[in-house]
């Protein structure tokens, strides 16, 4: 009588081929694309398993760039955004070429170094329909936009608002030269505005979030 087959057994950790960094369930890892001029995909471990010839295979949960969605990229969405979709999947544990790991949007915001590996998530995401989760999200400055961690904005010392340099008349230059600005509707009507005595110039951080 044959020996019955052994099935698929759980791993708990993966060492990246070629190198010695190690992977586990819950962690997030850059997966090679099939198209080479595609930046990698980016995903979380949901699950590590081995068959019988033991070849490795991971179960993931993607996430999705702002341009791969639905409704594709917009004016707000940062440069290393990604949504948390609802789309698992199962892959070769080859295909993993590094580590990365995904924030969220408000310890993003506190980061004083940027690292290629580095990247936030703000929204989960329904592959199917193209739905997100929080379906709203605070706005700022006159054009009424979220937040984009990637874009200077200015505070008002009146109405605490924040806004682009752009809708208010500035340059980004500009901006990043002034100390303190008060905006149009702060500023009494009898005051001239004067751009030196308003807006404190800040990449937004802590209080955007």
């Amino acid at each position: 009588m044959a020996k019955p087959r052994p099935g698929k057994k759980d791993l708990e950790a993966y060492t990246i081929r070629g190198t010695t960094k190690v992977v586990r369930a819950g962690d997030c890892v850059l997966m090679r694309p099939s198209d080479t001029g595609k930046p990698p995909y980016v995903a979380r471990i949901e699950k590590i398993e081995a068959d019988n010839r033991n070849n490795v295979k991971v179960r993931v949960r993607w996430y999705y760039r702002p341009e791969e969605s639905i409704g594709g990229r917009r004016q707000f969405h940062g440069a290393k955004e990604l949504f948390l979709s609802d789309h698992y999947d199962v892959q070769s544990a080859h295909t993993i070429e590094g580590k990365c790991t995904v924030h969220s949007f408000k310890n993003y915001t506190k980061l004083e170094n940027v690292g290629a590996e580095d990247y936030y998530c703000r929204f989960e995401y329904k592959a199917a329909t193209g739905g997100f989760t929080p379906d709203r999200v605070a706005v700022y400055c006159k054009c009424e936009m979220p937040y984009n961690p990637d874009d200077l904005m200015v505070q008002c010392e009146g109405c605490k608002d924040w806004y682009h340099p752009a809708c208010v008349g500035m340059t980004i230059e500009e901006a990043k030269k002034l100390d303190r600005f008060v905006c149009a509707e702060c500023s009494s009507d009898d005051d001239v505005k004067k751009p030196q005595t308003a807006f404190t110039a800040s990449s937004v951080a802590d209080a955007k979030v």
